[in-house]
């Protein structure tokens, strides 16, 4: 018995719960999941804030508090789920906390009652929170706040609005915001090295190909592809002064060669390993060199100073900026892709790549040692994140976040650098512009009406007199873009302009005739949109929205643009 190997282990039963997400973010992305505290501002109807958090509850986020004051009526109960007869009269945010937690035992959930006005001025309101989702109307003052304490805390900070068809939603990221694991596509991220290999592949090439044309049908039909353009590189630079096929013409003719040495009278299954490395030349004969955001990452100020609090991001980037200064090229990942070969040369070719990858690794983990040392860093990073950032360094993204518009009632909005493509982009066909123009009107309109003379509750356009309140958003939105065409230094010529205008008044009809109200169905779509967009905040992977997203529910149709 004391021979018997230890019995297998199975899934957790954590594993087995959030199965599908653990391979989408892994168990890292989970842990960052778990250890959140997601602050929900609900204002307006509040739909689209619970059917966010809703999304979040799901996966697992470890806490959620829900801050809003509203008590419930019957108009809540015609578009909100999550809330039934029973919940009349009572605190939104206790019974919609309380209901929301049954949809994962998991996940503590906590609720504020308390006015907005009298709660967020208290000096640590916001301190618990890990990132914060505001809904529409959120006063002006109180946004400026919030987008305060996210440039300050640098944490995300997530604006929402869902009116009639039409939703938007803007995020304020900290100035940056760095993914190592961006996820890209399987076809984006080998790297052979082919033009630019070591001794140890170029050997092992040479000898799997010593005896090419005297092989057997069935080696021959065996040859890892990889190895079979290795091969016929070396045979074309001897007969072009030492040069690898650079331009498109010089490639054609190299994939020309490599299919000429297929046999067609292959008796044992054909030459496969040929088909393949034929369709891999174009995308292969690459020279390998990192892109030009990655090159942006290795300048940037936090990568060229390192101190005892730099993040642990740029002390890496630094190291592996130094080693691509050094070769020209960044560290190897070890991956291969699939190919038709023997199992004992495919594994062969296997070790071969993943060597240089452990070698690359253990170079580039000298200099994140040297980098601790210099700074007086208290706390060595962990190799296995210096191999992680080493696996993906083609594929780094740096989003350099930057706040939202916080409409201010009586001042223009200032679009800054942005201006002169977004007014560019104001007159393309179809162009979303006009709808998140509207959008900041809409946020002026309840900025300077009132539903009673104290100032308190902020009135949406459409809720008293929606003609009416149709022309002010129209003449609204028209200053707005007059203001960015203006700031852009362009200028529009009719029938651009007077088609833009005519965009602008139809949408401002429509948010007029909503009247505030959010659409359960759009709602929800924009609740998955943005809890997706959280999550890749939150476990910093992927790559999220930079940083406003507007959605026309009536062409079904979305934009993503800065602001």
């Amino acid at each position: 018995m004391a021979d018997l190997p230890p019995p297998v282990q199975g899934p957790t039963a954590k594993e087995k719960k959030y199965d599908r997400q653990l391979r989408l973010w892994g168990a890292t992305g989970q842990l960052a999941l778990e250890n959140s505290h997601i602050l929900l501002i609900n204002n307006g109807p509040g739909v689209v804030g619970i059917e966010t958090l809703k999304n979040l509850v799901l996966p697992g986020i470890g806490q959620f508090t829900i801050q809003d004051s509203v008590v419930v009526t019957e108009a809540d109960l015609g578009v909100n789920f999550f809330l039934e007869d029973q919940h009349l009269g009572g605190f939104r945010a206790e019974h919609t906390s309380n209901l929301l937690k049954e949809l994962n035992p998991d996940v503590k959930g906590h609720f504020i009652t308390e006015p907005i006005e009298s709660w967020l001025v208290r000096p640590d309101a916001l301190r618990p929170y890990t990132l914060i989702i505001a809904t529409a109307p959120v006063r002006p003052e109180l946004l400026a706040k919030l987008s305060d304490h996210a440039s300050a805390a640098l944490l995300p900070l997530f604006y929402v609005h869902s009116v009639g068809f039409y939703s938007h939603f803007s995020v304020h990221l900290p100035s940056a915001f760095p993914i190592v694991d961006t996820h890209p596509g399987s076809e984006t991220t080998a790297d052979l090295r082919l033009l630019k290999p070591w001794p140890e592949l170029l050997q092992f090439a040479e000898e799997k190909t010593a005896n090419l044309k005297s092989m057997s049908p069935d080696d021959h039909g065996h040859v890892p592809y990889l190895v079979l353009l290795l091969h016929y590189l070396e045979e074309w630079k001897k007969t072009h002064n030492g040069e690898v096929p650079q331009s498109y013409k010089e490639k054609t003719e190299f994939r020309t060669t490599v299919s000429q040495g297929a046999r067609t009278n292959n008796p044992e299954g054909g030459e496969e390993n040929f088909d393949e490395a034929v369709a891999a030349v174009l995308k292969s004969l690459n020279p390998p060199q990192a892109s030009s955001s990655v090159k942006e990452i290795f300048t940037a100020p936090e990568c060229l100073l390192i101190r005892e609090d730099s993040p642990t991001f740029w002390v890496i980037a630094n190291a592996i900026g130094l080693f691509y200064t050094k070769y020209g090229v960044l560290p190897v990942p070890g991956s291969v892709p699939d190919m038709k070969a023997r199992s004992k040369d495919y594994i062969q070719l296997q070790n071969v790549y993943k060597s240089k990858a452990r070698k690359d690794l253990a170079e580039v983990l000298e200099s994140v040692r040297f980098l601790e040392r210099n700074a007086n860093r208290s706390t060595p990073i962990e190799e296995k994140d210096v191999e992680a950032f080493c696996k993906n360094a083609a594929h780094i993204k740096l989003v350099r976040g930057r706040p939202f518009h916080v409409v201010q009632a009586g001042q223009k909005v200032k679009w800054g650098d942005r201006a002169r493509s977004l007014a560019q982009e104001l007159t393309f066909p179809d162009s979303l512009i006009p709808l998140y123009i509207v959008f900041l009107a809409w946020d002026e309109f309840t900025a300077t009406h009132d539903k009673d003379a104290l100032g308190g509750t902020a009135q949406a356009p459409g809720e008293t007199d929606a003609d009416t309140d149709a022309e002010k958003l129209t003449g609204i939105a028209q200053t707005i873009m007059d203001g960015l065409i203006k700031e852009a230094g362009t200028h529009v010529e009719d029938p651009e302009y007077s088609t833009i205008k005519t965009q602008i008044g139809e949408f401002a009809q429509e948010f007029a005739r909503a009247g505030a109200a959010e659409l359960h169905n759009i709602a929800a779509l924009t609740g998955g949109i943005v809890s997706q967009e959280i999550i890749k905040a939150i476990t910093e992977q992927y790559v999220p929205v930079d940083n406003t997203c507007v959605f026309d529910g009536v062409k079904s149709k979305s934009a993503v643009f800065k602001v």
